[in-house]
């Protein structure tokens, strides 16, 4: 017996309308890969989550768990594969960071509107206190699981630390995915509904601090429009 039917039937009734569509394609997707060529298929899709960030992991890790408990490959085997897909995208997008360089992050910065050189100065220096932290606890948080490997490469920070941290922050949050898959068998999808809410709270959060920075920005140039005349 095929999981498509089966995965297709869950993530459709987990959610209505255009949203339920778009989560059913998606899973009949990632299972068809992972049924073709098994668990290195789930390695895959977590790759180009990485380098896409609106593909979800927390779509992908508790599905690939759901197909290891139904014997298409073990746990382990999930847990081995998306792991070193995580590392991959990560390692890829450090190379796109490493390759684009602080000089050049500079001079775009500096053609920006409302973007200071000085505000990648303090970027770089949060990342040389925080970097470590930033990478590890990183590869848990949506959308910044991806993005946070960039500055990463821009600082060229020792790659061999990156890699560790990668691994170690990336292995923790699938084992903790594919395990819940795993266990919850058809309701995998009850997974990835909380974790979508976790989702839309990192990105509401988000959305707000660049609106205070915005209208922070401005009060500060207007400010310095008056004085000066």
């Amino acid at each position: 017996m095929t999981l498509t039917p089966l995965v297709a039937s869950t993530a459709s009734s987990s959610d209505s309308g255009g949203s339920g569509s778009l989560l059913s394609g998606f899973s009949d997707w990632a299972v068809g890969l992972m049924e073709t060529i098994g668990a290195p298929g789930a390695g895959i899709a977590v790759a180009l989550e990485n380098l896409f960030p609106p593909l979800p992991s927390e779509l992908i890790l508790p599905l690939a768990g759901f197909t290891a408990s139904r014997g298409s490959f073990t746990i382990a085997e999930a847990i081995f594969w998306t792991t070193l897909g995580s590392v991959v995208g990560a390692l890829a997008l450090y190379g796109i960071g490493a390759a684009l360089g602080r000089d050049r992050v500079r001079r775009i910065a500096a053609k920006l509107p409302l973007v200071q050189v000085e505000d990648v100065d303090r970027t770089e220096a949060w990342f040389e206190r925080h970097g470590n932290k930033a990478v590890f606890f990183g590869r848990m948080v949506p959308i910044f699981r991806s993005l946070i490997s960039i500055p990463a490469g821009i600082e060229r920070m020792h790659l061999g630390i990156f890699t560790l941290l990668t691994l170690a922050g990336s292995l923790l949050w699938n084992s903790l995915f594919i395990g819940a898959g795993f266990l919850l068998g058809e309701n995998w999808h009850i997974v990835e509904q909380y974790a979508g809410i976790f989702q839309w709270v990192v990105i509401v959060v988000v959305v707000l601090a660049v609106v205070w920075w915005v209208m922070k920005r401005i009060r500060t140039l207007r400010r310095r429009d008056s004085d000066a005349a």
